[in-house]
C-alpha cells in the first residue's frame, strides 16, 4: 500500500491537471477588439501603404505613371503575392512525390504491473501463474520510411495540375495588369485636362461674379426693365453653375490618378502635359486582330490551363483505380528490460486495393469525363466572347476616333469665336456678356476635347486589352521606375507595329 500511494498520487494529478486545461478551453469567450487595438493596426496600416515608394519629383509622365502603377497598385501586388502563393504550393506538392519518412518516440508508464496469465482451453484450469513482460515505466522510437507506388501516381498527377494553376495565377495577373494600364491612361488624360482648366475657370468664375453684381446694382438703380435685368441673371448664374460643376468634376481627376498609382491621398503632384495630342491610328485587318487574340488573350490560354488540369483529373481518376503497392523499411527501439533485442529493424511490401473503387469505376470515369467536357465547352464560349469583344473594341475605337476628330475641329471654332468676342467686346453689359459665354464654351469645349482624347485613348487600350498585348515586355531588366518607364515605352512601340504591319503611321 506504501509502494502505491506515490503512483496513485501522481496518476491523480495528471488527470486533475488534464481536467483544469479542458475547463480553461471550454472557458474561451469572443473578445472584441479594443479602441487603442483598432487605432494601433489603423495606424500601421497608414504607414505601409505607401512606404519604400520612390518619391514623385517633378511632373508626372503616363509612362512614369504606368510604371507606379505597374510597381505599387495594391490590386496588382495582390495578384503577385497570389502568384507566388501558388508557386509555394507547387514546391510543396512536389514533396508529397517523395517517400514518407515517419518518426515517433513515446514515454509509457502504469501504476501497476501489466501481468497476465493463461488457461488452458482442454482443461479450463489456469496453465500459468500471473507473470509480465513489461516494465511498467519504458520509452520507444521508431524511424520508417514508405513508399506507396499509387500514392506516388496521384501525386504526381496533382504535382502537374499544381505546376498549370502556377501558370493560371500568372495569366490572371496579366489580366488585372491590363485592365489597371487602361484606367491609368483614362485617368491620366482627365488629370492633363484637369491641371490644363484649373487655372482658366477662376477668371473666368470671378468675372461672370461681378457681371452678376453688376447687373444687380443695375436692377436695383431701374437703369433697365426688370424682366431684362433678371433674364440677363439668370444667364450669367447659369454660366456660373456650369463651371462650378466643372471645377468639381475637374478636382476629382488627380486623387483618381494618385489612387492608381498608389500615391497618399492628398499628396500634390503635377502631370507632364504634352505638346500635342495624336490620335493613335490602326491599319491591322480585323482577322490579324481575332488571331492576336485568339493567341494572347489571358483568359484564353488560362482556359487552355484549365483544360490540362482536367485531362490531369481524369489521368488522377483512372490512377486511384488500380492496386497500391507500399514499400516500407523501419528501425525501431524500445526500452523494455524484458526484451532479449531492443533495437531491430524490419521491412515490408504491402499490396492494397479498394474493390469500391473498381465496382464504381464506370462513375469515376464518368465524372473526370464530364468536368472536362464542361471546361472544354467553357473555352469554345470563351473564344466566341474573345472574338465579339475583339470587334465590338475595334467599333468603339473607331468611334471614339470620329467623336475625337469632331470635338478637335468643335473646340477651334470656339477658340476663335472667343478670340473674335474678345476683340469685339465694349464696355456695356450686353458685350461683357458675350464675353463670358464665349469663355466658358471655348473652356467647356477644351474640356470635352480632353475627356473625348481620354476616352479614345482608354478605347484604344481596350483594344490593346482586348488582342492581349501586354503592357511590359516578358523580361524587365530592372524594376525601378526608370526601367519599368522604358519597358512600358518600348512595349508601346511594339503595339504601334502590331497594330500597323504596313508601317502605317
Amino acid at each position: 500500500m506504501k509502494r502505491f500511494q506515490p503512483r496513485h498520487t501522481r496518476l491523480m494529478a495528471a488527470l486533475a491537471a488534464v481536467m483544469a486545461v479542458g475547463l480553461t478551453g471550454c472557458a474561451v469567450s469572443p473578445q472584441a477588439l479594443t479602441a487603442q487595438e483598432r487605432q494601433e493596426v489603423v495606424k500601421a496600416d497608414r504607414v505601409l501603404l505607401t512606404q519604400q515608394q520612390e518619391p514623385v519629383q517633378g511632373p508626372v509622365s503616363l509612362e512614369e505613371a504606368m510604371a507606379r502603377a505597374i510597381k505599387y497598385n495594391l490590386d496588382h501586388r495582390i495578384k503577385l503575392m497570389e502568384a507566388a502563393v501558388s508557386q509555394r504550393q507547387l514546391d510543396l506538392s512536389r514533396t508529397d512525390l517523395l517517400p514518407k519518412l515517419a518518426l515517433s518516440a513515446g514515454y509509457n508508464w502504469r501504476d501497476n504491473e501489466l501481468a497476465s496469465s493463461s488457461l488452458s482451453v482442454l482443461s479450463g484450469r489456469q496453465s500459468l501463474e500471473p507473470s509480465t513482460s513489461t516494465d511498467r515505466e519504458r520509452s520507444s522510437a521508431d524511424l520508417t520510411l514508405s513508399w506507396n507506388v499509387l500514392d506516388f501516381g496521384v501525386s504526381y498527377f496533382t504535382a502537374r495540375q499544381q505546376a498549370d494553376r502556377v501558370l493560371v495565377a500568372e495569366e490572371r495577373r496579366r489580366k488585372v495588369l491590363h485592365l489597371l494600364m487602361q484606367q491609368t491612361a483614362l485617368a491620366y488624360w482627365q488629370a492633363v485636362g484637369a491641371q490644363r482648366l484649373e487655372g482658366k475657370i477662376d477668371p473666368v468664375l470671378q468675372l461672370s461674379r461681378q457681371a452678376l453684381e453688376d447687373s444687380r446694382k443695375v436692377e436695383i438703380e431701374k437703369l433697365r426693365s426688370p424682366l431684362e435685368a433678371l433674364n440677363y441673371q439668370r444667364q450669367l448664374l447659369d454660366i456660373v453653375r456650369q463651371l462650378e460643376a466643372v471645377r468639381d468634376e475637374l478636382s476629382q481627376a488627380k486623387p483618381r490618378l494618385a489612387s492608381i498609382m498608389n500615391l497618399e491621398p492628398g499628396q500634390s503632384f503635377t502631370v507632364a502635359v504634352p505638346g500635342a495630342m495624336q490620335a493613335p491610328r490602326i491599319s491591322l485587318p480585323a482577322a490579324g486582330m481575332e488571331e492576336a487574340a485568339l493567341l494572347r488573350r489571358p483568359e484564353l490560354v488560362e482556359a487552355q490551363y484549365n483544360e490540362r488540369i482536367g485531362i490531369l483529373e481524369t489521368r488522377k481518376a483512372l490512377a486511384r483505380l488500380l492496386p497500391g503497392l507500399e514499400i516500407s523499411v523501419g528501425g525501431h527501439y524500445d526500452s523494455n528490460s524484458f526484451l532479449v533485442n531492443r533495437q531491430w529493424g524490419d521491412a515490408g511490401l504491402r499490396v492494397g486495393w479498394n474493390l469500391m473503387n473498381v465496382l464504381n469505376a464506370s462513375n469515376i470515369r464518368g465524372l473526370a469525363q464530364a468536368q472536362l467536357d464542361v471546361v472544354r465547352q467553357q473555352r469554345l464560349a470563351l473564344n466566341m466572347a474573345v472574338l465579339t469583344q475583339v470587334h465590338v473594341a475595334r467599333l468603339d475605337y473607331q468611334g471614339r476616333l470620329k467623336q475625337f476628330e469632331l470635338v478637335e475641329q468643335m473646340n477651334t471654332v470656339e477658340q476663335r469665336i472667343l478670340t473674335y468676342t474678345r476683340n469685339a467686346a465694349n464696355a456695356n453689359s450686353q458685350g461683357k456678356l458675350e464675353e463670358i459665354r464665349a469663355s466658358a464654351a471655348a473652356m467647356m469645349s477644351e474640356l470635352r476635347l480632353y475627356q473625348s482624347y481620354g476616352a479614345l485613348q482608354g478605347a484604344y487600350g481596350q483594344l490593346i486589352a482586348t488582342m492581349g498585348l501586354d503592357p511590359l515586355p516578358q523580361s524587365v531588366p530592372a524594376h525601378d521606375l526608370k526601367s519599368l518607364g522604358e519597358a512600358v515605352r518600348a512595349s508601346e512601340q511594339n503595339w504601334t507595329k502590331t497594330m500597323n504591319p504596313e508601317g502605317g503611321a
